[in-house]
C-alpha cells in the first residue's frame, strides 16, 4: 500500500452541512444478506470503502452477480441461502475484521471448503472468539496457533443450534453465531453481557427472516428464507464522530451532519460528548429501511473531563480515538475503564492514542482496560497512526486546537472506512492536505 501522510495546519473551525459516507456495518451486511436472499436487493448509500469492497469481492468470488457500486448504488442478485459456490482461491479480506468474523459464521454451514485471509493487521487479530462458538455448533475451522487467520473452514458439516452466552460484548461475535444459525438445525440464541449494535437482527427481520429479540437475547431457527428488499444505508455515526468532536473543540464552529444513523446501539458517542458538555442538537428524526436516522447540528462548546460510564462503552467502542481527542481538549481529567476491547482493534488503540497524545504534549496514562487523560494544551508534532484509520482521523481533528501543525504517518487505511475524508474535512474547514 502506498505510504500516505496527513499534514494538518493548526487552528480553524468547522462549518456548513456535510454528509459523511454510508455506515460500514450496514454496508457489509447488505452484501452478505442480499447475496443470500431470493431476488434482487437494491442498495443505496453503500460505503465504497476498502473494507466493504472486500466483502463485495468475496461474494462475487462465490458466484454472486453484483452490479455497481455506482455512487453508492448496488444491485445484488441473490442466490438464496444455499446458492453460494466454492471460490477458486482464498478470500482475501484486507483489513476488515467484520468481513472475516461474519463470513466465518456464514461459511461454516456451506457445503464447500474456504480459506479466509487478510493483511498483517487482520492476521494478528483474535479469531478464537468466533472459532469457539462455531466449533460448539459443529463447525470445523483450522487457524494459526493462537487462533489467528488464515482461517480454513471445512464445508459439509452439520450445524446444530446453541444458546451462546457471549463472554464479551461484541456485535461481530453475536452476528457470526446468528448467521451460522441460519444453517443450523434447531434454535440458535445469543445472550450478550451488554447491548451491542443490532444491524444484523434488524436486517434479517427486514428481509422476512423471523428473529426474536428480548432484552439482550436474540434467537432464530435454521431453515428459513431471506427475501430481497431495498436498503438505504444511513451515514456512519462512527465517521460522523470525528466531525462531532472537531466542531465541539474548535471555537466558532457550527456544523450540521446530515442523514446520520441513530441506531440506539450506536449513539454512545453522542451521550458521552453531551456528558462532557457538547452542544449537539438532533433534528429531522425519521426511519429509513428499519434504521433510525437524523441530522446532527454541533456547535463549539467548552468541554469538561468526566468518568465515562462503563454502560456506554459498548455503544461507542469505535469512536474512542475521537473521544480521546475531545478529552485532551477538555478541562480536567477524563477516565475510561472497561474498554480492554480497544487493545485488539486495527491497532492497540489505547496504547497508540496514548503515545500520540503524549507526543502532542498531553498527559495520557494507559491502563489495562482504559486510559486516564488530563486535558491540556495540544502542541503541534508528528504522530504515528500505525495504519489505523480511526487513529489517523482523530489526530487530524486534534489540529483544530493545536498550537502548531500535526503530521500523521501511515494514513492509507483511512480509505477502509472513509473514502474522501480529506476532501470532505477540508471543505468543512479543516486545514488538511495529503503527502505521499
Amino acid at each position: 500500500m502506498t505510504e500516505v501522510r496527513f499534514h494538518v495546519e493548526a487552528g480553524g473551525r468547522l462549518g456548513g452541512r456535510v454528509r459523511v459516507p454510508g455506515d460500514k456495518s450496514i454496508s457489509h451486511r447488505s452484501i452478505m444478506l442480499g447475496s443470500l436472499a431470493d431476488g434482487v436487493t437494491e442498495v443505496s448509500g453503500f460505503l465504497e470503502g476498502e473494507d466493504s469492497l472486500a466483502t463485495l469481492a468475496a461474494f462475487r468470488a462465490m458466484g454472486v452477480a453484483i452490479e455497481g457500486p455506482d455512487e453508492g448504488q448496488l444491485s445484488i442478485h441473490g442466490v438464496g441461502l444455499h446458492g453460494l459456490r466454492r471460490p477458486a482461491e482464498p478470500l482475501y479480506l484486507g483489513n476488515s475484521g467484520t468481513s472475516m468474523r461474519l463470513l466465518a459464521g456464514l461459511l461454516a454451514g456451506q457445503g464447500f471448503d474456504t480459506v479466509l485471509t487478510g493483511d498483517a493487521s487482520l492476521s494478528s487479530r483474535p479469531m478464537k472468539r468466533v472459532i469457539d462458538p462455531l466449533t460448539e455448533m459443529g463447525a470445523r475451522i483450522d487457524s494459526e496457533p493462537g487462533g489467528t487467520a488464515p482461517l480454513r473452514i471445512h464445508g459439509g458439516q452439520r450445524l446444530h443450534g446453541i444458546h451462546y452466552r457471549l463472554p464479551m460484548a461484541s456485535a461481530q461475535v453475536k452476528s457470526c453465531v446468528l448467521l451460522a444459525g441460519l444453517y443450523a438445525e434447531g434454535e440458535t440464541c445469543t445472550i450478550e453481557p451488554a447491548p451491542t449494535r443490532d444491524h444484523t437482527e434488524r436486517m434479517l427481520a427486514g428481509m422476512g427472516y423471523p428473529v426474536e429479540v428480548e432484552g439482550r437475547t436474540a434467537c432464530l431457527s435454521g431453515g428459513g428464507r431471506l427475501r430481497a428488499t431495498r436498503i438505504d444505508v444511513p451515514s456512519d455515526i462512527s465517521s460522523a464522530a470525528f466531525f462531532l468532536v472537531g466542531a465541539s473543540i474548535a471555537a466558532g464552529s457550527d456544523l450540521t451532519l446530515e442523514h446520520v444513523g441513530m441506531n440506539p446501539t450506536r449513539t454512545g458517542v453522542i451521550d458521552i460528548l453531551r456528558l462532557m458538555g457538547a452542544d449537539i442538537e438532533v433534528s429531522n428524526a425519521r426511519e429509513v429501511g428499519g434504521e433510525p436516522v437524523a441530522d446532527l447540528r454541533v456547535r463549539s462548546a467548552p468541554l469538561k473531563g468526566i468518568a465515562i460510564p462503563e454502560a456506554l462503552v459498548p455503544l461507542a467502542i469505535d469512536e474512542f480515538p475521537a473521544l480521546f481527542v475531545a478529552a485532551a481538549c477538555a478541562e480536567g481529567e477524563t477516565l475510561l475503564t472497561g474498554a480492554e476491547e480497544l487493545r485488539v482493534k486495527e491497532s492497540d488503540r489505547i496504547q497508540v492514542m496514548a503515545d500520540g497524545l503524549q507526543a502532542l504534549g498531553i498527559q495520557a496514562d494507559p491502563t489495562p482496560d482504559g486510559i486516564r487523560i488530563q486535558g491540556g494544551v495540544l502542541r503541534g508534532g508528528r504522530v504515528a497512526s500505525h495504519g489505523d484509520h480511526r487513529i489517523a482521523m482523530a489526530f487530524a481533528m486534534a489540529a483544530l486546537r493545536a498550537d502548531g501543525p500535526i503530521d500523521i504517518e501511515d494514513c492509507a487505511n483511512v480509505n477502509t472506512s472513509f473514502p474522501g475524508f480529506v476532501e470532505l474535512a477540508a471543505g468543512a474547514g479543516l486545514k488538511i492536505s495529503t503527502l505521499g
